[in-house]
């Protein structure tokens, strides 16, 4: 398996080699670029498990998913978003920004009291998070969980990576804080798709067994396609479930 110990231990190898051979500097500098990309690459997808193991999907054959929402809870969308998962008898989960929640703490307990269950995205979400060190990833991870924790008494164990980005000190960070991390198999990108139609066609392609999707509650367009989306789940014989029964992982510590 492709990981950040195994691709470093090849590069390692490799450069014993090209020195023992006496290359030119173009081969020393084919080997930083290949392995700076394969960094790159295992930092941004968060499917490749190369950092941080993340669990994307649910191991089933049954017709079950699960929905997520990011970067909430804020006013303008996620009391619609609620809304919309009552009529339609949905339990999702909902991983916030902290400093979202603690400037909604109601909202946020709207959310825990509908049934839905919390994740941690980080308190800040700054831009340059995945640059932290470990020891500053775990003070932002720590100021979140003792925001969840005052305000609706659960010890959170889920993570969502700002921005989907995995690093080596956040593997430290979550392994502090006895967290896992949670990606998706299914991204939305209702954050940038603003056509409906648009959409809802990206979503019906991702619709399978023990899909993880990934939606926004801070943005009009996914109020304006949940409905339709959670239709056609319904009419091709899916059903919605909360993600702990779908990736058999309790949310809070007991």
């Amino acid at each position: 398996m492709l990981n950040f110990r195994n691709t470093t231990v090849a590069f390692a190898v490799v450069l014993i080699l090209l020195i023992t051979t006496n290359v030119g500097w173009g081969w020393y500098l084919l080997l930083l670029v290949v392995y700076l990309s394969i960094l790159f690459y295992g930092s941004y997808s968060i499917h490749s498990q190369f950092f941080v193991k993340t669990i994307c999907s649910g191991s089933t054959n049954e017709k079950k998913i699960a929905i997520t929402f990011d970067d909430g809870p804020q006013q303008q969308f996620t009391p619609q978003i609620l809304e919309l998962l009552r009529k339609y008898n949905v339990k999702a989960t909902f991983f916030c920004i902290g400093k979202n929640a603690a400037s909604h703490p109601l909202l946020l307990k709207q959310i825990y009291e509908q049934g839905h269950h919390i994740g941690s995205h980080s308190y800040a979400h700054g831009f340059w998070f995945d640059l932290l060190t470990a020891r500053q990833m775990q003070a932002d991870l720590q100021q979140a969980h003792e925001l969840f924790q005052k305000e609706l008494s659960v010890n959170i164990k889920w993570f969502r990576p700002p921005y989907g980005v995995t690093t080596p000190p956040m593997k430290k960070a979550l392994q502090q804080m006895n967290y896992t991390a949670i990606g998706w198999s299914a991204r939305s990108l209702d954050t940038m798709i603003q056509d409906e139609e648009r959409l809802f066609l990206r979503l019906k392609r991702f619709l399978k067994p023990g899909a993880i999707f990934l939606f926004h509650d801070c943005s009009a367009i996914t109020v304006q396609v949940l409905p339709r989306f959670l239709e056609y789940v319904q009419e091709q014989g899916f059903e919605v479930v909360p993600l702990f029964n779908l990736i058999n992982l309790p949310p809070y510590a007991d």
